[in-house]
């Protein structure tokens, strides 16, 4: 049976979950610990407060913390009042934060109340005060903000056990479970609407082929705003038994201290994690027996990487797959058994029931081996654009075939190799970085009159991102300036790493800039 029908719903993972696992561990979190009894209780309890707070179906909630017991639960009480999470990256800042709030039309927010240094409820208050989503909140993870409800005071404002149930069982595979906010070629973040069915089928199906198993135990590092973190983390730990251990922040010797202590088998996250692993001093201290599967993805993995990652951190299956927001995060894996090669060289195979196919700027599929743009069509592919039917209509065509932007090619075996990425987007640890939204934001600091964004290549980061700056005339600015304004108003991982002075960018008849220019120029600096 498909996971979708099984489970109907991310939160009767949880309720079949208990019947199955019982006082089994299902997520331990720091000092708490709890058994998959215990997390179904809380979720209930949850998804009553929710519905004591005016939470309903189709109601968007925003959901900014860290990975952490507190927003799984939050999501599953959100959910299972029938309402649609809003993740929001805690890197981002209040004014990235505040627009994904209100495209979305979200009517409530959970958030951390201190979280590395920021309350994100008090920062938005300042940014923007009338903000709707503002009009119902709940602090996670600390002490009670500036206003609206604390933890423990929501997660008492419960109503009748009943309606919690018959909510749950209310939810369908077709419902939506979450809007996940992607930027783009526009600058301006979309909202990628994916359903309960398409998250189940495709992490189910997964997640069996990388042979979670009840015996597992998770540390999932990626971040829970994302679907690697999310979906691929603790929903697919549940639906087979697996221990969930959330890291809030990722530090590599905190990381072997827990895989050593906890006992850690699974563990999936981008190349820079298993680089600080493997760099660590003091990483022969530990015991890393016990991790048996690993992922990589986010950028080219090197073949000297999976070996290190077999032969000195343990791991026996060592992954690589390929996915966008846009295809539930999930387009291609390899499989267990592939070589170093395969893995290192492909993102793997199709999964079951989505198909790949390659198309020249014409739109005819090209033959193996030739490059072309990367089309996606199946069941994991999104409903759309959230409020956006242009950029759906642009994303989406009649046919249902996903236009990704990047650009690869399919091997004799069916394999995926990604070459380049059409839109322009590089990945920094992990983390999608979109050029056109960092220009926009750029564009915000008076002295610049015009710039552009490239990513380059950083040894432990994979990528980072490049500015090239064109002032305004007698503004006096240097590189340390440009960065320092930057990392007051925008996320970390988009905060370009170089800074070059121009006094023109490079453009060709109808204005565009030629990046390939720029990156260029970079090499040659």
């Amino acid at each position: 049976m498909r996971h979708d029908q099984e489970f109907r719903s991310i939160p009767n993972v949880v309720r079949t979950a208990a019947r199955r696992f019982g006082d089994a561990p299902a997520l331990v979190d720091g000092d708490l610990r709890l058994s998959f009894r215990e997390l179904e209780g809380l979720m209930v309890r949850a998804v009553r407060s929710a519905l004591a707070l005016g939470i309903g179906p189709g109601d968007r909630v925003g959901l900014c913390a860290p990975n952490s017991a507190e927003w799984i639960v939050a999501a599953l009480g959100i959910q299972g009042a029938g309402g649609v999470v809003v993740p929001l990256n805690t890197r981002f800042k209040a004014q990235e934060i505040a627009y994904i709030l209100r495209k979305s039309g979200a009517k409530a927010l959970f958030a951390a109340a201190s979280f590395l240094g920021t309350d994100y409820i008090a920062e938005l208050r300042r940014a923007d005060p009338e903000l709707p989503a503002l009009r119902t909140t709940v602090s996670l993870l600390g002490p009670q903000g500036e206003a609206g409800l604390a933890w423990g005071q929501f997660m008492g404002a419960e109503s009748p056990s009943q309606a919690a149930h018959a909510s749950i069982d209310r939810l369908t595979p077709d419902h939506i479970c979450d809007v996940m906010f992607t930027s783009g070629t526009t600058g301006h973040p979309k909202g990628v609407i994916l359903t309960h069915g398409q998250s189940l089928r495709a992490y189910g199906w997964m997640s069996t082929e990388y042979t979670f198993d009840a015996s597992d135990s998770f540390l999932v590092i990626p971040p829970f705003f994302h679907c690697f973190g999310y979906k691929a983390g603790w929903l697919a730990s549940l639906m087979h038994g697996v221990t969930v251990v959330p890291m809030a922040v990722f530090d590599a010797r905190r990381a072997l201290e827990v895989i050593a202590k906890e006992r850690v088998s699974i563990l999936l996250g981008p190349p820079t994690i298993f680089h600080d692993l493997l760099n660590h001093p003091e990483r022969p201290d530990f015991d890393l027996s016990s991790l048996r599967v690993s992922m990589t993805g986010g950028t080219t993995v090197p073949e000297s990487l999976i070996r290190a990652m077999k032969k000195d951190l343990s791991f026996d299956i060592v992954m690589s797959a390929y996915g966008l927001t846009e295809s539930t995060a999930l387009v291609t894996t390899t499989r267990v058994g592939d070589t170093a090669e395969t893995v290192a060289r492909t993102t793997g195979r199709p999964v079951p029931d989505v198909e790949v196919r390659i198309a020249d700027d014409a739109g005819s599929e090209v033959p193996p081996g030739r490059d072309g743009e990367i089309l996606v069509r199946g069941y994991n592919v999104t409903r759309g654009y959230w409020d956006d039917p242009e950029a759906t209509a642009a994303a989406v065509d009649a046919d249902g075939w996903l236009h990704t932007g990047d650009i690869g090619h399919l091997d004799a075996a069916g394999n995926l190799a990604i070459v380049d990425r059409k839109k322009e987007m590089y990945i920094v640890g992990g983390f999608n970085a979109y050029p056109a939204e960092i220009e926009k934001l750029l564009l915000g600091y008076g002295p610049i009159a015009q710039v552009a964004v490239i990513g380059v290549p950083d040894e432990r980061l994979g990528e980072v991102g490049c500015a090239f700056v064109v002032p305004h005339p007698g503004a006096d600015i240097g590189e340390e300036d440009v960065v320092g304004w930057a990392r007051e108003h925008m996320a970390n991982f988009k905060v370009p790493r170089h800074v070059r002075f121009v006094d023109a960018l490079p453009r060709n008849a109808s204005q565009k800039v030629l990046k390939h220019e720029l990156r260029a120029r970079f090499g040659e600096c």
